[in-house]
């Protein structure tokens, strides 16, 4: 492990002396000015003679940067608009998000992050956090197979002393009947171990079920037989089904939403889409803040932060549709009922992907 680190470590500082390099050499080739700028007279994307800060045929930057910096800040700016528009759409989001989703309805987008772009990126970061923090179960799975593959190994090792014994010397046969011994007595430690763990996957698993309450030959018999055959590799795959279909959601949801206003001409399809976005986008970001307060032992923190989600929900209702607080907080309840059917079709589709 050192070494690794201090290959990368060296490579990394290869890397930064090789960028310095690299900018000094593009300072020089580009004739920008102290911050990287080009000062070109006409556009370098379509030769058009510049008249001001962008180029009036093809819409390019008059003046580009050619440094690393500018670089990576393109690269940010390309994910999410990492400017004033992020700063402005994030306070909104959590405090006013019924004002931000009817700016964004009505035309006024210019200063805020899309929905779409705003729950990619909530999505990327927040299942990048999950997968870090992990969970008891999953850190269970871990020592599990860790425990596994310890006992096999062992196991291994004892046949091949076994066979060695048989042909050993008198003299050479006592160490290798002390090793076999001494194996053979992690195997009983490394055995209790297995069965402690596996207990406690299985409890996590079936949720206190000794049996599979499912009819094995019906399709979802055999998911949850096959999840609790292989937890590691089910779980593994609903966090990356998870991750990459999260976007259903998005579907999922928008009918019911539409049932809150089913005769509505003013409020369509479009509207609640995006509401649906901007609201699972911050709903999601608060799923991965109140893990971070559960993972640092302060549940009750986290539980707090939870609670905010109806409020959220009743404040950017109201805001988006022009409710009443009556309307709002009636709405309020029966959406985040729906939700929950949202959220239980989406994980039986997530569990069903799992399985298969």
């Amino acid at each position: 492990m050192a070494g690794e680190l201090t290959d990368f470590a060296e490579g990394a500082g290869d890397a930064g002396t090789g960028a310095v390099v690299a900018g000094a050499i593009e300072h020089e080739r580009a004739g920008t000015d102290a911050g990287g700028h080009t000062a070109e007279g006409a556009c370098l994307n379509c030769s058009t003679t510049l008249v001001g800060p962008h180029c009036h045929v093809c819409g390019q930057r008059a003046h580009v940067h050619r440094t690393l910096g500018a670089f990576f800040h393109d690269l940010l700016h390309g994910v999410l608009h990492f400017e004033g528009k992020t700063w402005r759409t994030v306070p909104l989001l959590v405090w006013q998000p019924g004002k931000l989703t009817r700016e964004y309805i009505d035309g006024r987008r210019a200063r805020y992050v899309s929905p779409i772009a705003l729950f990619l990126f909530v999505v990327f970061l927040s299942f990048a956090l999950f997968n870090a923090l992990g969970g008891s179960l999953g850190r269970n799975v871990r020592g599990l197979d860790e425990a596994k593959a310890a006992y096999a190994e062992n196991e291994a090792r004892i046949g091949d002393l076994k066979e060695e014994q048989a042909n050993a010397p008198p003299g050479r046969k006592e160490g290798i009947e002390a090793e076999i011994a001494a194996l053979e007595d992690d195997q009983e430690k490394l055995s209790a171990v297995i069965g402690v763990v596996q207990a406690d996957v299985e409890d996590g698993l079936e949720q206190g079920f000794s049996e599979n309450p499912i009819p094995r030959e019906s399709a979802l018999g055999r998911v949850v037989e096959q999840v609790r055959d292989n937890p590691q590799l089910a779980i593994y795959k609903a966090q990356t089904s998870a991750y990459k279909y999260s976007w259903m959601l998005i579907p999922l949801s928008v009918p019911f939403v539409w049932l809150l206003f089913p005769f509505s001409r003013r409020f369509r399809g479009y509207d609640h889409t995006v509401f649906v976005t901007y609201s699972i986008a911050f709903m999601i970001a608060l799923a991965a803040v109140a893990s971070v307060l559960f993972w640092a032992n302060a549940p009750s923190a986290g539980g707090l932060v939870l609670l905010y989600a109806p409020f959220h929900m009743y404040r950017q209702l109201r805001g988006t549709y022009s409710l009443t607080r009556f309307g709002a907080i009636w709405r309020t309840l029966i959406l985040g009922t729906l939700a929950w059917v949202a959220i239980g079709l989406f994980a039986a589709i997530i569990s069903w992907m799992a399985g298969s």
